[in-house]
Order: structure tokens, then sequence, then C-alpha cells
């Protein structure tokens, strides 16, 4: 009996390997792609969601943008036509979670810097002390490349839309102005047909990883289509 065994013993592993093979194969072609959702407005906190859009179900895409960035250049939706890209909040004087998120920032950045298809965008919740001229000192102090991201500052009731509206990334500040607002943490990943594809905490360095990883889904996505 041990003769037997010991005679096929080789076929046996061969056979092994090729079944091993051939169930990897098959897995692989089933295994469905993995694939983002498409955020809407009513699948978001509602403190983050101005009341006019908080029941639109489907084609919640970013509104139109004309803004102006660090070098006093217009910043619009054609800057970023075709692109992947990701948005947040900030004013250049905050000393809590903004440096946090920069870095962060800095650090997307400085690991897609040969990717042309991704881009970043920042916009100043207080526009009026954040000038082109402080964006810029800011942007040069951060390590800001200006051909990957924009700083951005401009009318303070679009950048209130483009944030309660748009990405829904921005609580309302009730004791302020009527367009006074808390940013948020977070990151909003966008595809390029302007829809919200993510949303990650831009303090968490392992949000900062999945956020990665998910535009790397993305691009996937664009190539099959």
């Amino acid at each position: 009996m041990l003769q037997f065994f010991s005679r096929y013993k080789f076929f046996a592993v061969v056979l092994f390997v090729l079944s091993s093979i051939i169930i990897s194969i098959i897995y692989s072609i089933l295994k469905p792609d993995k694939k983002l959702l498409v955020y809407k407005p009513e699948m978001v906190n509602a403190e983050l969601v101005d009341t006019t859009v908080q029941y639109i179900r489907k084609y919640h895409k970013i509104a139109d943008f004309n803004l102006t960035n660090q070098n006093g250049e217009k910043v619009t939706q054609d800057t970023y036509k075709d692109k992947i890209y990701v948005a947040d909040f900030f004013f250049t004087t905050c000393q809590t979670i903004c440096p946090i998120m920069t870095g962060h920032m800095k650090e997307i950045q400085d690991r897609l810097k040969n990717d042309n298809e991704v881009l970043l965008l920042s916009h100043s919740v207080t526009p009026k002390i954040d000038s082109v001229a402080r964006l810029k000192k800011y942007a040069l102090e951060k390590g800001v490349d200006d051909t990957k991201w924009n700083l951005v500052t401009g009318d303070k009731k679009q950048i209130y839309d483009l944030a309660r509206k748009s990405y829904l990334a921005a609580k309302s500040d009730g004791d302020g102005g009527p367009y006074d607002m808390v940013h948020t943490e977070n990151f909003v990943l966008v595809d390029t047909k302007k829809r919200i594809r993510g949303f990650y905490d831009g303090t968490n360095p392992e949000d900062i990883d999945k956020l990665l990883e998910d535009i790397a889904i993305l691009k996937k996505e664009k190539v099959k289509k």
C-alpha cells in the first residue's frame, strides 16, 4: 500500500497544484469588482446637509463654482473636468484639526504626485480673512504643489452653498451670520461625473489609506467605461 502511494505521490502533488490554480482563476473571474457608493444627501448626517437638498434621492452632483486660488487664478469646474478629486474645507488660522488635515492632504499630494488623473481642492471657510496673499503664504509653508492642489477663496455665500448643498461637509453655525458654518474633518472624494463617492476622516491616517484605495477603484471604473 505504501509503495502505491509513493508511486503516485508526484502526480497527486501536480494535481493538487493544478486544482489550486484553476480554482484561483475561476474565483478571480467570478469575483465582482468592488464598487463605491454614489452618495445622495439623504445618506448623509442631516446636520451636514442644507434643508433644501436633504431629500434629493438621485443625480446629486457638485454645483458649478467660480473661485480664486493661491496664485490669484480662477478655479472652476472646468479646472477639474474629467478628473477625480479630493475636496475639503479649512481656514489658515485654524489651530485644531486643520494642521492635521493639511498634513494629510500633503501626504495624498505626495503619494499621487505623478498621477495626472487626481487633483486636490481645499476651500477656505473664512474667505474674508484668507486672501490670495494669505493662501499663497500658507501654500508655501505647507509645501503645496500648485499643479496638483488648489487652495481657494471667494464669495462666502458660494462657499457656504458648496459646503452645505454640494459637498455635504459642514454644519451651519446658528450663532453667526446667515452664511456662517463649522467645517468638519471630512475629505470628500468626487468622481469624474462630479458625484460624491466617499467621505473620510481627514485626521485619521487609516482613512487616508482607505481614500487612496478608493481612488484606485475609481480609476479602474473610469477605464472600464
